[in-house]
C-alpha cells in the first residue's frame, strides 16, 4: 500500500483539553487529514488512521459527558458519516498505534492507564480495528485482556504478529525500546527481534508505536527500526510516540511511513 496524496488542510477538527509540556492543561486541536492511496482491498472504502489520543474532551454518545479523546473521535467520525461527509462505517478499517489513555482532568502529562474505552467506541462503529499497545496504555490485568480482545474477534490487538482482515495483511509491534523493567518497553535486541518476525511474514501495512527516524529536520525516531525494515516501495508504516510536523515520509530503501502522532488520517482510494 503505498500513499499517493497526503492533504495538508484538516478536513474537521475537534478541540480538546491536554497537559502542557509545563505543567497544566491547554486546548488543542485534533485535525483530520485526507489522504488517498494506490489500493484498498474489495469491500473496504477506507482506513482511518491515529495514535497518541491523550486529551479529554465531552462525548455527545456519553451525553456531553467528558471522555477519552479517542472516544470523542470515534463519536464525531460516525457523525461525520452519518452525514454523508465520510465513507460508511461499515465499510471502514481503523488502524490504531498506541497511547490512548488521559487522566479525566488532563493534568499528568504522559499518564498510563486503561484505553480498552476507546478500542470499544471504535469496535462498536467501524468494521475492525487493529493496532498496537503504546507505552501508556493497558487494558486491565492479563484475564481481563484475552478476555477482553477474546469477546471481540472484530479487534485485534498486535505484538509480533500479522493478521489478515478483508485480504490486507497487516502486521504490528507495540510499546517502544527501552528499560524493560519499565512497562510498555523492551531492549533493543527483543524489539528487532519482533519486528524481524514481523516482516518475514510479508505484511503490506506495519503499525508501530515507535518508529524509525526518517530524512528531514524533526523527523524524530529510532535509527535501529529504520534499519530493521526491508527495502519495499510497497510497504506502509503506520507509528506515533514522537510528533511530526510532516506526517508523511518516505525511507531511502522504500517503505513510507505515516506519523499519526496527535492527528487522525483518513486514507481513501
Amino acid at each position: 500500500m503505498r500513499i499517493l496524496k497526503l492533504e495538508t488542510a484538516p478536513l474537521f477538527s475537534w478541540p480538546h483539553l491536554s497537559a502542557a509540556p509545563r505543567g497544566g492543561v491547554e486546548t488543542q486541536d485534533l485535525p483530520l487529514l485526507r489522504g488517498t492511496v494506490d489500493a484498498l482491498p474489495a469491500g473496504l472504502d477506507a482506513l482511518v488512521v491515529t495514535s497518541d489520543l491523550q486529551g479529554v474532551a465531552p462525548c455527545a454518545a456519553l451525553g456531553g459527558a467528558v471522555a477519552l479523546l479517542g472516544e470523542v473521535l470515534a463519536d464525531g467520525l460516525a457523525a461525520l458519516s452519518a452525514e454523508g461527509g465520510l465513507p460508511p462505517l461499515a465499510h471502514t478499517g481503523v488502524v490504531l498505534a498506541g497511547d490512548l489513555f488521559s487522566d479525566d482532568a488532563a493534568l499528568v502529562r504522559g499518564a498510563s492507564g486503561d484505553v480498552r474505552p476507546v478500542w470499544e467506541a471504535f469496535g462498536q462503529q467501524f468494521r475492525w480495528v487493529v493496532g498496537v499497545a503504546g507505552n501508556h496504555d493497558t487494558f486491565g490485568t492479563a484475564r481481563e485482556q484475552a478476555r477482553f480482545f477474546r469477546q471481540r474477534p472484530a479487534l485485534r490487538l498486535l505484538d509480533g504478529d500479522v493478521v489478515d482482515v478483508d485480504g490486507l495483511r497487516v502486521g504490528g509491534v507495540g510499546g517502544i525500546i527501552g528499560r524493560p523493567d519499565r512497562p510498555g518497553r523492551r531492549d533493543e535486541a527483543a524489539f528487532l527481534q519482533g519486528l524481524r518476525s514481523v516482516m518475514r511474514q510479508g505484511p503490506e501495512l506495519l503499525v508501530l508505536h515507535q518508529g524509525p527516524d526518517a530524512p528531514g529536520p524533526h523527523l524524530r525516531g529510532s535509527a535501529a527500526i529504520r534499519e530493521c525494515l526491508p527495502a519495499r516501495e510497497d510497504l506502509l508504516v503506520i507509528c506515533g510516540h514522537s510528533h511530526w510536523d510532516t506526517p508523511l515520509a518516505s525511507l531511502p530503501a522504500g517503505p513510507q511511513v505515516l506519523n499519526a502522532d496527535r492527528r487522525a488520517v483518513l486514507l481513501t482510494r
